[in-house]
Formats: C-alpha cells, structure tokens, sequence
C-alpha cells in the first residue's frame, strides 16, 4: 500500500495524531477512535494492522498491553514528494511572515 493510500484515510489520520502525542496503549486509541468516529474495536484494530504492516506505527508488547507508537520512516517519503511542491507555498508563507511582523512593528509588540 501507498504512504498516501495509508494517510488517506481519516481514521488512520486520527490515529497516526494521537501516536504523535505518545506512545498509546491500544485500548486508549479504541476508546478515542470509538468516541470520535462511532466505530468498532474490531474497525480500529483493522486500522492499527494496516498502519503497522505499512511501517507508520511500531507496536511492543509490555505484559497484557499493545503500546503503540510512531514510526517516522515512511514519513519521511511523504516529506520527500511533497518537497517537490513546496516551492509553490513556501514563497507565500515568507511573505505572510514578512507582513505579519511589519504589523508586529509598526503596533510596538
């Protein structure tokens, strides 16, 4: 699967947000993916399956527990394509930086 057939989905989004927070136990990722999307246990482990079989997320095992955590790898080949794109905002971002800290200045902050 593709990094961004992975991220493509909401879900799988939520999920690699929440990791980014910390590692997580996996009934704490069910219980906000249950609260936020109405979905199943069994829908979430489906989820957290294809984020670690497709490297986004690592699991260890700590006694009765499954801590799941990211792993920045394939993320790495999202920023990687999306460099090429950057060229088209980064200019304009600058700018906004630019204006927003004329403002700052002429307002004495």
């Amino acid at each position: 699967m593709h990094a961004f057939d992975v991220l493509g989905d909401p879900v799988r989004r939520r999920i690699l947000e929440l990791l980014a927070e910390g590692e997580h136990a996996s009934g704490e990722v069910v219980d906000v993916i249950q609260r936020e999307f109405g979905i199943t246990q069994s829908a979430v482990s489906q989820h957290l399956k294809v984020l670690r079989d497709n490297g986004f997320a690592t699991v260890r095992v700590d006694g009765a527990r499954r801590l799941y955590a990211v792993d920045a790898a394939p993320l790495a080949e999202v920023d990687a394509w999306l460099d090429r794109f950057r060229a088209f905002w980064t200019p304009k971002l600058d700018a906004l930086a630019t204006e927003v800290a004329r403002g700052k200045k002429k307002r004495g902050e």
